[in-house]
């Protein structure tokens, strides 16, 4: 799997939780709740929710995150101009390690296009 296999990192990531929702079962579906909850359409739209939930991840550095947000991005048919204006937010708050993780969601986004 290469840096930028985020199709396969999320499937690799889903297989690997499995043992954990089996053995965690309660404490597993509390947190697909909670995403559901807080990602829900609201004040703030679904799209935006992702867009910063996006951000986060790029910041914190989570190539995960950005495949699982990334991939929601394009069902909520969000924009390449609105993900590259979020992202230049991303490097203004964290400067270099944030640009290059900026690199890494815009490969996410072209690999993982709708086709």
């Amino acid at each position: 799997m290469s840096t930028f296999d985020h199709i396969g990192l999320i499937q690799n990531i889903n297989e690997n939780l499995a043992p954990l929702r089996t053995a965690q079962p309660q404490a597993m579906q509390a947190f697909g709740n909670l995403a559901r909850a807080a990602m829900s359409e609201g004040a703030i739209s679904a799209k935006n929710k992702e867009l910063m939930a996006l951000a986060i991840g790029i910041t914190q550095h989570c190539s995960g995150c950005i495949g699982f947000h990334v991939k929601a991005l394009h069902k909520l048919q969000c924009t390449k101009a609105e993900l590259e204006e979020m992202l230049s937010v991303c490097v203004y708050m964290g400067g270099g390690p944030a640009l290059m993780y900026a690199a890494e969601a815009l490969k996410a986004w072209d690999t993982m296009a709708p086709q």
